[in-house]
């Protein structure tokens, strides 16, 4: 199920800010990451477990790593040095992507969902709980990755976390808001509560999967912390200001 637009019909503002988060992320992994080729800057400002837990920057060496899987020998890039604190890579991950599917995928849920949130809280009010929402995603992922015994010199990247904040949101104030889906190669128009509960079910899946030993990558408890964070945020966050009557 791949959301691709959905009912926008009561907005009353532009969402700048929402613009301007889209612009950032493609703006860093563009400009600053090289498309992705910039190693250097992925491995410096990415969020590295251990250096949260540590207090600490760690740099390591190149090394070749063997995929169990294929047998494939390549080489992993050691971490960089990090210019800033280590514990703002909490929030400059939150602005880097791994690959364009990566970054295409996060920015799609955040064109389509994120307007409707900055609406109901305004610009100044969207801005912090998206940012709060990456922030505890983050740190989610770091106590997840002690937690399960991972290894904690992976880095971590992306606008996952902050973008399921948006999604934990949503669902909480637009739960029968039609979003229109492509479902087995067919476009229809299902509720929010079953177009967002479907992606949160599909990270409870892939965070069990990962506590029972198997891993494609993906940080689900990140996911699944943004999203928790969002659902509890929220109403914190949003103003009173009364939707206006819609039909159907």
């Amino acid at each position: 199920m791949i959301p691709i637009g959905d009912d926008n019909r009561d907005r009353t503002i532009t969402p700048y800010v929402n613009y301007a988060l889209i612009a950032m992320n493609l703006i860093v992994f563009i400009v600053f990451q090289g498309a992705g080729n910039n190693l250097d800057f992925t491995y410096a400002f990415s969020t590295v477990p251990q250096e949260i837990v540590t207090g600490r920057d760690l740099v390591t060496q190149s090394h070749q790593v063997s995929d169990p899987n294929t047998g494939q020998v390549f080489t992993l890039p050691g971490l960089r040095p990090t210019p800033i604190s280590v514990y703002i890579t909490l929030l400059t991950s939150m602005f880097m992507h791994g690959s364009w599917v990566h970054i295409g995928g996060n920015m799609l849920y955040l064109w389509i969902f994120g307007d409707n949130l900055e609406d109901r809280m305004g610009h100044g009010r969207y801005l912090i709980f998206y940012l709060l929402c990456g922030l505890l995603a983050s740190l989610a992922h770091v106590f997840a990755s002690v937690l399960i015994g991972s290894n904690l010199q992976i880095p971590s990247l992306g606008a996952s976390g902050a973008i399921a904040g948006v999604l934990g949101g949503y669902l909480l104030l637009f739960p029968r808001r039609r979003v229109t889906v492509i479902l087995i190669r067919v476009v229809t128009q299902v509720r929010a509560i079953f177009a967002v509960g479907f992606w949160f079910v599909l990270q409870l899946v892939g965070g069990l999967g990962t506590i029972g030993g198997s891993s494609d990558g993906v940080a689900y408890a990140a996911h699944i912390g943004g999203f928790i964070a969002g659902l509890a945020l929220v109403k914190l966050f949003a103003t009173n200001r009364t939707p206006q009557p819609r039909s159907w």
